[in-house]
């Protein structure tokens, strides 16, 4: 069983700045990928930032220049910094990690954490 868990999520300023970080647990051997998504009610959910265990990016653009995505893979973990923050950053943000495999020979395709939330006031 793999299981995702973030943290890092509160209540800041426009401007201010937060950390997330995800950790990513179990028997594992090796994680393709990880991400952190957002969603807000009543919409889709939608990707912020991805890694890969090569070290590639990728970001939304409205978060480009001020996100910026980070991994520790001895760790399983990955963290998003999150400069100049906006009121439409508000959201609830999940850690997704992408075909993890265990030592049990097991491939768990799209892993999600429970999601942290992120309030920026203005």
């Amino acid at each position: 069983q793999v299981q995702v868990v973030e943290s890092g999520g509160g209540l800041v300023q426009a401007g201010g700045s937060l950390r997330l970080s995800c950790v990513a647990s179990g028997s594992i051997r090796s994680i393709n990928a990880m991400g952190w998504y957002r969603q807000t009610p009543g919409k889709q959910r939608e990707l912020v930032a991805t890694i890969t265990s090569g070290g590639s990016t990728n970001y939304a653009d409205s978060v480009k220049g001020r996100f910026t995505i980070s991994s520790d893979s001895a760790r399983n973990t990955v963290y998003l910094q999150m400069n100049s923050l906006k009121p439409e950053d508000t959201a609830d943000y999940y850690c997704n990690a992408q075909n993890v495999f265990t030592w049990q020979g097991s491939r768990y395709y799209n892993t999600w954490g429970q999601g942290t939330q992120v309030t920026v006031s203005s």
